[in-house]
This record gives C-alpha cells, sequence and structure tokens, in this order.
C-alpha cells in the first residue's frame, strides 16, 4: 500500500470533482480525523490515519483490503469509480437526480434513466456532469452522467436518455465474485 503519485492522484480527484466539486476537501478533512487515499494492487482506499497506522502491522502481500474502496486505476491509467464510494459521494453531491418508483428498478439493472422515469433533476445542470441518483425517498442509488441539460430534459421525447449509468447498488449482487 502506497501513497498515490501525483498523476494518480489528478485523474482521481478530476474524476471526484464531477461529482462532488470542491467539496473534495471535506473528504480528506474531517471534524472526526485525517483521511487519506492508498493505492493498493491498482485500487484506491479511502481511509483514516489511525486505520492507515494499524494496516502498517501487516505485510503488503498480505493485506486484501483496508477501509472502503472508491475504484480503481485501469490498465490505461483511467480512474474508475466504484459503487462502494457512493456513501462518500452523496452527502457532498453538487448535481443529483430522482428516478420515480417505477424506473428504480430499471436503473438497478444497469440501464440508463430515461425521461418518463425522471422525477427530479437539479437546477443547472450541465450535459456530461457527473450525477447522483436518488430515488424519490431521497435514498442514494448509483451515480452516471447527464445526457441532457436541465432545461433540455423538460423539452425532450419521453423515451429518450437524461442520465448514463456508471455504477448502481445492485451491482453488488450482480457482481459480488467479482467485487473485492
Amino acid at each position: 500500500m502506497r501513497p498515490l503519485t501525483d498523476e494518480e492522484t489528478k485523474a482521481m480527484f478530476e474524476k471526484l470533482s464531477k461529482y462532488i466539486g470542491e467539496n473534495i476537501k471535506l473528504l480528506v478533512d474531517r471534524p472526526d480525523g485525517t483521511y487519506c487515499f492508498r493505492l493498493h494492487h491498482d485500487r484506491v482506499y479511502y481511509m483514516s490515519e489511525k486505520i492507515l497506522k494499524l494496516a502498517t502491522n501487516f505485510s503488503r502481500d498480505k493485506l486484501i483490503s483496508v477501509g472502503t474502496c472508491f475504484g480503481k486505476f485501469t490498465k490505461t491509467q483511467k480512474f474508475r469509480l466504484h459503487i462502494t464510494a457512493l456513501d462518500f459521494l452523496a452527502p457532498y453531491a453538487k448535481f443529483k437526480v430522482w428516478v420515480k418508483p417505477g424506473a428504480e428498478q430499471s436503473f438497478l439493472y444497469g440501464n440508463h434513466v430515461l425521461k418518463s422515469g425522471l422525477g427530479r433533476i437539479t437546477e443547472n445542470t450541465m450535459q456530461y456532469q457527473g450525477v447522483v441518483v436518488y430515488s424519490m425517498a431521497d435514498v442514494p442509488l448509483g451515480f452516471g452522467v447527464a445526457a441532457k441539460t436541465t432545461q433540455e430534459c423538460r423539452r425532450v421525447d419521453p423515451l429518450s436518455i437524461v442520465v448514463f449509468h456508471q455504477a448502481d447498488v445492485g451491482e453488488f449482487i450482480r457482481n459480488e465474485d467479482t467485487l473485492t
């Protein structure tokens, strides 16, 4: 387990800033202690410094994971967020989308959000902006990328895609054998 390099940190923070903007600093400097990001087997983990000090007692080959997995680096060094980061992204999300109860199941099966399933959307959401997807009961379901701006969503066809699916809580069940 090692600290992220400058390039890795830049790639990860650029991806996180699409969803939470400048609230990234709230992830690191929290009132309950200092938290950090560490890389282990191409995966980025988020943990408190107390846990980090305890993890140094184990050798790297014996350590499977520590903290919360935020995502992983692909072979081309692009950062891909995992659904396990949702609990940390949701409270700080700048742009949100709420889906109707009938569209929740479709989203949780890995499909994009259509205009007909859109309940609400945050004002001034730009195209290709990272959004956190909520149910109408304000339960975070996953995250994606806005396919249309807020204004375009108002006058678009009901079968048009408004949010591209990226990750959802249904992945725990669909991919439980590959998630570590």
